[in-house]
């Protein structure tokens, strides 16, 4: 019997990592002369498979005027060349067979021809470099087989000197969506084929080095740098003019320096002077280590304000321009954040610049990620798999020599979630032997063997404080606890910045300020992966029609995909922020401290503003002295006025920085006194006496319907469906995920039907001075319930409610939120408020919130998560008008501060829409005025509510007061 047999080709069983490619060396843009872009417009052409065996395209001569039109870098499936994206966070899209993947390849045949710029090269070598191919590249130029190559995040070489011609050279490239490498790089984002990096010709002159080394070392006790370069393949010398240093390579020269860290992004300008070739250098005198458990950079501790960052672009998926990147991490430094992990792949190398210009610590992760394992136990996994290791190696080399000369990068991390085995502890040698200057991280192997630091994802508040007191749960081996024990500790994901959220970030810091150990963390993460759609805005998991997909789960950042900050960001700056500025407790006259929580400046760049404010009114402002206070170091500073308001005290840029300008605001705080909201408890609304008739009882402004007891106008305006209202459009973090301990509140709360209660009147009550309606609010099919009382009072133009909640039988879970809903036209979309903003804020999630007065539509009180669910909550309300663009409407002030909500569509709308572009705005503006609402926890991946933002169901008692304005 004939058996047909597939070839070993490189995207079928070949597990190592390519062949005929150069030896990885260090990354640099090196001069315009010496450098020609390749990217721009391509051919293209797209198989369904990857078995095809017409290479005829690779051919000078060859006609491809009839392909596709291509962007490179790019992805063919994002430029309507075929296909589709994909994602999936954790399970592979294709029968896991290691290390076979499916016939069913889609493969796409790029051609890009191309002429020499004149005298250009010159006698030496010429270097053709991608930086970057999802999965499996096939490489030939002017018909000659260069080799292939896996690793999509790394980059790839080839000696190409001898081939080029000064005319009508081609370069074809054939690459293969699926690979054996795919199995590497199961990194929960879109499955996104192409030539997604800058492929570039480089020219090496004779006398050129093969590769460099840059090591720059600080001293802390006297203040002084070491610095000393290798230089591979030739002699030469390094001169840095600032420090007067010109030494020859593989020497060492000590001299006076001002050191490079984050907060401080110093840099000496300098060259690596060869025969053939002079290479520019921005040298960052740095150290770090682990010390008594510590890791310290420049010997002192440091702590991690951290994000991590996946490579995205809404329209171009992984290929990010300078320019964005740029933007990114300005915005980054703008919102105090002061580290990134690189997930799960080493970035454009062009990042790296940025980090060491503008100033981030950066832990630079592998390319590489075996998630899809856990759900086979494991099974077959690559890296503990010695038939993987070659490529394992391989990966770890092309990061580590790509990156090396970075002073950002402290940490190389061997990559994410990929279980344990002999591959990682491969790698972690290797790096070691390579560069022991820089420690080891792995978060996926509790035992800690191959790493120089303790590493978690979402660990619970508890936890992490036991980790802090180097109490947690002990390792089976007593020698490796032991050590796990006396390392430092970080969490490289938490606060899952999916939708509404993430909450319980100020707890999480408070710990990492109370514990040395505890040294911060990494938000996951700092972008919303969602794909720019014509039907819904941004597009997520499922909407290309994948047969196996994560949902919106893709979309978990702190921006949103165009670049908006999100409120989880505005709270993560709060939290994070390096100047602590706090009222001192029982001072007589008003007082701040203000706290030095950087880990290495001064107060020396920050200028320090006061004002002065009542019921949101500026009364006064100016400058506050305040001393340049060491890090770690606080003072008491007096306020210059006394007086019943708000005082706001911010420091501010004192200059313009390279990701700032002057008077941007790094940290804020605020001090209240007596009655600054000016808008307090309102006076009880007593003395009119309710009227029947014609259908209706009337009760000062306001008019009732006499048999329901609603309410339906107040004044002239119109008031539809006041009721008691116990529900909200789950959150992600509401919903949780299927893996986390914790209740999913979300599903608890439509199981017992809280999103379809049912309102019996069971008494209208008309008495001398007030009238009370008697109700019961449930849902169908349980016994709980929630006995409501609306007891209503009126002084002249001012109507009170009261609203009294007592629950019925067995509530094992708590309420989503408590307080009132009611519509009023559409007209009543301008929305002025004393409380809290300007943006949301729930009770986990209210560091940020601002107290003042504040003005914006309707419309723009919205929150536009990918996936519509609860938001725009403003907190600490006081008082809250809703008016037409005359000034008309209704004024609300509360008994007690409350949070005040108004939207175009109902929550029962909003929890229904799965795109922002379902959401229609209807003849109604809905608002929800609350006494309390649930808070927002984790859940969506970590740790759900805290106990102390739980709303249990409980009997409660609130009030309201109502005007007419205009």
């Amino acid at each position: 019997m004939n058996r047909t047999h597939t070839p070993a080709l490189p995207w079928y069983e070949d597990m190592g990592p390519g062949s005929g490619g150069l030896e990885p060396r260090a990354w640099y843009a090196g001069s315009d002369s010496g450098r020609m872009s390749l990217n721009g417009e391509w051919r293209f052409r797209l198989s369904p498979g990857a078995a095809a065996h017409d290479e005829s395209f690779v051919r000078p001569g060859f006609d491809a005027s009839g392909w596709k039109k291509l962007a490179v870098p790019g992805h063919w499936v994002l430029q309507g060349a075929g296909g589709a994206p994909a994602y999936t966070n954790v399970v592979y899209p294709f029968p896991v067979d290691p290390p076979r993947v499916p016939a069913e390849n889609p493969t796409g045949d790029h051609v890009r021809t191309f002429d020499l710029p004149g005298r250009w090269p010159g006698d030496g070598e010429v270097v053709l470099r991608f930086d970057g191919v999802e999965s499996c590249a096939r490489v030939w130029l002017n018909g000659q087989e260069l080799g292939h190559f896996k690793g999509s995040r790394l980059p790839h070489e080839f000696a190409v000197g001898g081939l080029l011609r000064a005319e009508g050279n081609v370069l074809a490239v054939r690459v293969h969506q699926w690979s054996s490498g795919s199995y590497l790089e199961d990194q929960d984002q879109w499955w996104l084929p192409g030539i997604f990096r800058d492929v570039t010709l480089l020219e090496r002159p004779q006398g050129a080095p093969r590769d460099f080394f840059v090591h720059a070392g600080y001293d802390h006790r006297d203040g002084s740098g070491t610095l000393r370069v290798e230089c591979d393949g030739a002699e030469g010398r390094i001169v840095l003019p600032e420090l007067g240093v010109d030494v020859a390579t593989g020497e060492a020269v000590t001299v006076a320096v001002e050191p490079w860290t984050a907060e401080t992004p110093r840099l000496y300008d300098g060259e690596l002077v060869t025969a053939g070739e002079r290479i520019p250098l921005r040298v960052g005198f740095r150290t770090v280590v682990v010390k008594d458990g510590v890791i310290r950079v420049n010997g002192r501790r440091v702590l991690f304000r951290g994000v991590n960052r996946h490579e995205f672009h809404p329209e171009t998926g992984r290929t990010v321009d300078a320019a964005t990147m740029r933007r990114d991490l300005a915005l980054m430094k703008q919102h105090n954040i002061n580290a990134v992990r690189t997930s799960h792949y080493p970035p454009h190398p062009a990042f790296l610049d940025l980090c060491d210009e503008l100033g981030l610590w950066v832990i630079d992760e592998c390319d590489l990620e075996t998630h899809g394992f856990a759900g086979l136990e494991w099974r077959n996994n690559p890296v503990d798999d010695e038939r993987w290791t070659p490529a394992l190696l391989d990966r770890a080399a092309r990061m580590v020599e790509r990156d090396k000369n970075h002073a950002s990068v402290i940490i190389w991390s061997l990559g994410n979630e990929c279980g344990s085995g002999r591959g990682l502890t491969a790698m972690a040698k290797w790096i070691r032997g390579r560069d022991p200057e820089r420690l080891v991280h792995y978060e996926g192997d509790l035992s800690c063997r191959d790493v120089d630091l303790y590493s978690r994802m979402y660990p619970a508040h508890a936890e992490v404080e036991l980790i802090g007191k180097r109490a947690e749960e002990p390792w089976g081996d007593e020698e490796l606890d032991a050590r796990r024990r006396a390392m430092p500790f970080i969490m490289c994901e938490y606060g899952h910045a999916m939708g509404n959220g993430p909450g319980g970030l100020s707890e999480y810091q408070r710990l990492f300020e109370r514990y040395e150990r505890c040294q911060g963390g990494f938000v996951w993460e700092w972008i919303d992966h969602g794909i720019a759609h014509p039907g819904h805005g941004f597009a997520y998991g499922g909407d290309f029609g994948e047969e196996l997909h994560d949902s919106n789960f893709v979309c978990d950042g702190l921006l949103f995909p165009d670049r908006t900050p999100s409120p989880g960001l505005i709270e993560y700056k709060k939290v994070v922020e390096p100047v602590r500025i706090e009222p001192v407790a029982g001072a007589g006259a008003c007082a701040v401290r203000i706290s030095n929580g950087y880990d290495f400046a001064g107060l020396e760049h920050l200028d320090f503003v006061w004002s002065y404010e009542v019921d949101g009114a500026l009364v006064e402002s100016g400058a506050l002295d305040v001393p340049d206070l060491a890090p770690g170091a606080s003072a008491e500073v007096g306020l210059p006025m006394e007086g019943d308001g708000v005082w706001t005290v911010r420091a501010v840029l004192a200059r313009d920085t390279a990701w700032g300008e002057r008077g941007h605001v790094v940290a804020w705080g605020q001090v209240e006194a007596g009655a600054a909201g000016a808008a307090g408890a309102p006076a009880a609304a007593v003395g009119e006496r309710p009227e029947r008739s014609e259908g209706v009882i009337t009760l000062g402004a306001g008019v009732f319907d006499a048999a329901t007891g609603a309410l339906v106008r107040l004044g002239a305006v119109p008031v539809e469906g006041l009721r008691l209202d116990v529900w909200r459009a789950p959150t992600d973090n509401d919903n949780g995920a299927a893996w986390e301990p914790d209740e999913r509140y979300g599903l608890r709360w439509r199981e017992l039907g809280l999103h379809r209660m049912r309102h019996r009147t069971d008494a209208v009550e008309v008495g001398e001075d007030a009238l009370v309606v008697r109700t019961r609010v449930a849902p169908a099919g349980v016994g709980q319930g929630l006995r409501t009382a609306y007891r209503w009072t009126a002084d002249g133009e001012r109507l009170g409610l009261t609203v009294s909640v007592v629950p019925e039988g067995e509530w094992r879970v708590p309420l989503p939120r408590l307080g009132i809903r009611f519509g009023l036209p559409a007209a009543y979309g301008g929305a002025r408020w004393f409380g809290g903003g300007p943006g949301e804020a729930y009770p986990d999630t209210r560091s940020a919130s601002v107290l003042g007065r504040w003005q914006m539509s309707v419309d723009a009180m919205q929150t536009p998560y990918v996936r519509p669910q609860e938001n725009g909550a403003r907190a600490d309300v006081r008082w809250a008008e809703l008016t037409d663009g005359s000034g008309v409407g209704v004024r609300a002030e509360g008994g007690a501060p409350f949070w005040f909500t108004a939207r175009r569509w109902t929550s029962e709308q909003l929890d229904a829409a799965e795109h922002v572009t379902e959401l229609r705005a209807g003849e109604t503006v809905w608002v929800n005025l609350d006494h309390a609402v649930q808070g927002i926890g984790s859940q969506s991946c970590g740790p759900g509510v805290l106990p102390e933002y739980r709303l249990d169901a409980e009997a409660a008692e609130f009030s309201f007061v109502f005007s007419a304005t205009g």
